[in-house]
C-alpha cells in the first residue's frame, strides 16, 4: 500500500515525495525512450519503432494521471490566496499569475485528452492543441520565472552576509538546488516552446533525439533534485 511502508504509516509529505518521485522516474522512461528511438531512426526503423511505442504509452499514462491533478492544484492556489508569503511584490504577480494560468491549463488539457481518446467530440481538435501548447509553455515561462527571482534573491542575501562561513551548509545546499532548478526548468521550456506550431519560435523545429535528450536530461535532474533534498532534509 502507498500509505505504508513496513507496516509504518506514511505522512502527507511522504506520500506526496513518493508521488514526484514516480512521476519523475515515469518521465526519465518516457523520453529516454524517445531519446532510442531519435538515435535508431535511421539506423534501425524497427528498433525505433518500438521505443516509439514504448514513449507514445508512457506519455500517455502520464496525461492520464495528470487529470487527478485538478484538486491539488486548486487547493494550492487557495493557499497560496495573493501571495503575502512572498518576499517581495515581483514574487507575489508572478506566483498569482502563474496559478491563474495553470487553473485554465489543466482544463484545457482535459478536453485535449478526450478529443484524442475520442471520448467526446470535439470541433478544431488541432486548436485546442495548440492552446494547450500556449499554456504549457506560459506555465513553464512563469515557474522559470519566480525560481529565477527566488535565486536572485536569496544571492543578494548572501551577498550581505560578510562571512560566508556564517551560513549553514543547508542553506547554501538548498541555493544551489535553486541553480538545478532553472537548468531544468530551462530544459522544460526549450522543450515546450517546441510543441509550439510551426513559425513561432522554434515550435516544430527539434527532432526526435533533441527533444528526448532535453527530456531525459530534465528528468535526470528532477530525480536528483528529489534524494538531494532528502539528504538535506535529514
Amino acid at each position: 500500500m502507498l500509505n505504508t511502508i513496513a507496516g509504518k504509516p506514511l505522512s502527507r509529505y511522504q506520500i506526496k515525495r513518493i508521488i514526484r518521485y514516480e512521476r519523475k522516474v515515469m518521465k526519465a522512461l518516457c523520453y529516454s525512450a524517445k531519446l532510442v528511438a531519435g538515435y535508431h531512426a535511421k539506423r534501425n526503423p524497427e528498433l525505433a519503432k518500438r521505443y516509439a511505442t514504448a514513449s507514445s504509452r508512457i506519455s500517455g499514462a502520464r496525461a492520464t494521471l495528470r487529470l487527478i491533478d485538478d484538486i491539488p492544484m486548486i487547493q494550492y492556489a487557495l493557499e497560496y490566496g495573493l501571495g503575502e508569503n512572498e518576499p517581495d511584490r515581483v514574487m507575489q504577480v508572478l506566483g498569482v499569475t502563474a496559478n491563474i494560468v495553470d487553473l485554465l491549463y489543466y482544463p484545457i488539457e482535459k478536453v485535449c485528452w478526450l478529443a484524442e481518446h475520442k471520448i467526446v467530440d470535439v470541433k478544431n481538435a488541432d486548436n485546442w492543441d495548440n492552446v494547450n501548447s500556449i499554456f504549457w509553455v506560459l506555465s513553464v515561462y512563469l515557474n522559470l520565472m519566480r525560481t529565477m527571482r527566488n535565486f536572485s534573491l536569496n544571492q543578494e542575501k548572501l551577498n550581505r552576509t560578510n562571512n560566508i562561513n556564517e551560513l549553514d551548509v543547508k542553506t547554501l545546499t538548498k541555493h544551489r538546488l535553486e541553480m538545478v532548478s532553472i537548468v531544468r526548468i530551462s530544459l522544460d521550456f526549450v522543450h515546450a516552446v517546441s510543441t509550439l506550431p510551426k513559425g513561432y519560435l522554434w515550435g516544430g523545429k527539434l527532432s526526435t533525439l533533441q527533444v528526448g535528450a532535453i527530456g531525459t536530461l530534465s528528468a535526470g535532474l528532477g530525480i536528483y533534485q528529489i534524494f538531494a533534498k532528502r539528504r538535506l532534509n535529514k
